[in-house]
């Protein structure tokens, strides 16, 4: 398992170049090209989520759900030194898959301000990613504060108009987890752990124009329509997710008639801009 770095400070933040929704078009590998899967990155001053679905997967099968990807982290940026193209890294926090043994980083070469190519530092491949327009904006990560008011590890992440939000599973993995095993050999291997393993969140949603809950929120903002999640019977649903600042370091959404998401948080960061 690859180390945790030092808690973030003003000097780590990501820069705005970065920041936003940002599409995968083109992985390309010794093993071939895949320009099908569904894979969006949300990057914000210092925080990453990330989603990965394959769109030939039966998501009505634990096999095949077990083959999803994605992750929630801090993303640290190593400029680039002489020769030594800058260098992005995910440090991955919260994974829907088994811990990696390798670093996950990639040399990043802009091409233009709305696309990049990635290249592996510790891995064969090349990606292609082109940034979303509407997640252009503000930014909010916020963690949300239990029942006994300390901080949990789910996360909801806004970029713009696009929202993440990772739930991680309550579970604990195997205590015989293997190096490098995917979550589909370990459920194999595990098959009464399968139904806890797999209750993961991971959603991605956009903000449409309609109020939320038949009630107007903040700054006119309505309610969130998720695209894509690791839970596939969320998709399609409205989210009521508008969070409201009550204190310097905590927000709160309130109850509707969609309030999975409703309750307190804390604010780890929050820029309207």
């Amino acid at each position: 398992m690859t180390p945790m770095p030092p808690a973030p400070t003003d000097a780590d933040a990501v820069p705005a170049r970065y920041q936003g929704v940002w599409v995968r078009t083109l992985l390309e590998t010794p093993q071939g090209r895949d320009t099908t899967t569904w894979v969006h990155w949300l990057q914000t001053t210092q925080w990453h989520a990330d989603l990965r679905v394959p769109t030939d997967l039966d998501r009505s099968q634990p096999g095949g759900l077990a083959q999803q990807q994605g992750f929630c982290g801090l993303t640290r940026i190593t400029p680039a030194q002489g020769d030594e193209a800058e260098v992005c890294t995910w440090h991955r926090r919260i994974d829907f898959q088994p811990p990696r043994s390798t670093p996950d980083a990639g040399t990043m070469d802009f091409e233009t301000a709305e696309r990049v190519i990635e290249r592996g530092v510790h891995g064969n491949y090349l990606e292609v990613w082109e940034r979303l327009p509407e997640s252009q904006g503000r930014r909010v990560v916020l963690e949300r504060l239990g029942a006994n008011g300390l901080v949990t590890d789910e996360r909801l992440l806004i970029a713009g108009q696009c929202l993440m939000h990772v739930r991680p599973r309550s579970a604990p993995w195997p205590s015989d987890l293997r190096p490098d095993e995917t979550l589909a050999e370990v459920i194999q291997r595990h098959p009464s752990q399968r139904a806890v393993l797999l209750d993961f969140e991971i959603t991605f949603a956009r903000l449409t124009g309609g109020p939320c809950g038949g009630q107007r929120m903040g700054q006119g903002m309505g309610q969130w329509v998720v695209e894509r999640s690791t839970l596939p019977t969320l998709e399609g649903q409205a989210l009521c997710a508008e969070p409201q600042r009550t204190e310097a370091h905590t927000a709160h959404i309130a109850h509707t008639a969609q309030d999975r998401l409703a309750g307190d948080w804390r604010i780890v960061e929050w820029s309207e801009s």
